[in-house]
């Protein structure tokens, strides 16, 4: 009951009361009447409600928001449609991709009345059949999808989702906004056994890097022996410069053989 009707009752219940404690029962009756009539007539629907109204068992009117008057008896309220947004959830436990693998997914939907006239004569539980044809329509786009598509896009099954469900539920007033899939659980065996399969992808790339790069330094070094034959003067600078930076650290003190020390001096040599 809305506080307005409570306070106009009460207001004509005490101008009853008075003139009854007067002895003025012609005066009474008429203000006891008038509290009757308002306290079963007067409704009053919040900003968010709509009052769908069955006049003897006919579909009179949709009232709300704000003040409205029905006739007692005759009129009945049949539902209160809340037209705010709402949300459900809603799962498929054990459904199979297209390519047989078993999840769980569990997903949200966002949605709204519309149109309370259907939501309340055209299906007897709206809020639960959405509930139900969500978990169908799941179900049948898991069935539809495979598992690399269903966890690496989401927002397209999201959209699929929601375009289904929105055509499915338009006969009954509801608007779909959007749909949410917030996780998609496979069993631990197959997680283990796709962690194994992106380790040996990764180390199938590694070891193509690898490859690629000796391949880069095996030509570098054919460049090199290539320059090295043509100056020879140059190896010996590289193989001195090799001596240098090894001994230049430490103090270390390396032995050379007699024939690679006669090598690197081609005074000797001649």
């Amino acid at each position: 009951m809305n506080p307005i009707t409570l306070f106009l009752t009460a207001i004509a219940a005490a101008i009853g009361g008075y003139f009854a404690s007067q002895n003025n029962i012609n005066a009474a009756v008429p203000f006891f009447v008038i509290a009757a009539i308002i306290f079963f007539a007067l409704k009053m629907a919040n900003q968010w409600e709509k009052f769908v109204i069955l006049r003897a068992g006919r579909l009179h009117s949709v009232k709300g928001p704000g003040l409205f008057l029905i006739v007692p008896v005759l009129d009945n309220i049949a539902v209160v449609i809340d037209e705010r947004i709402q949300t459900t959830a809603f799962n498929a436990e054990q459904a199979l991709t297209k390519d047989t693998v078993p999840v769980n997914v569990d997903a949200i939907i966002f949605w709204r009345v519309h149109n309370a006239e259907k939501a309340a004569l055209a299906i007897t539980n709206y809020r639960q059949a959405i509930e139900r044809v969500a978990q169908s329509t799941l179900r049948e786009t898991i069935g539809a999808s495979m598992l690399a598509s269903l966890l690496s896009d989401r927002q397209a099954a999201d959209a699929h989702l929601r375009d289904v469900i929105a055509q499915k539920t338009a006969d009954w007033g509801i608007s779909v906004i959007s749909v949410e899939i917030r996780d998609v659980a496979i069993p631990e065996a197959l997680q283990n056994a796709m962690s194994r399969q992106a380790q040996a992808e990764r180390e199938k790339q590694a070891r193509v890097i690898l490859g690629s790069s000796e391949a880069e330094i095996a030509a570098k070094f054919v460049e090199a022996a290539t320059v090295y034959a043509d100056h020879p003067a140059a190896l010996q600078l590289r193989a001195m410069n090799i001596i240098y930076e090894t001994t230049k650290e430490r103090g270390a003190t390396i032995l050379l053989p007699t024939s690679m020390v006669d090598a690197l001096n081609p005074a000797k040599r001649t």
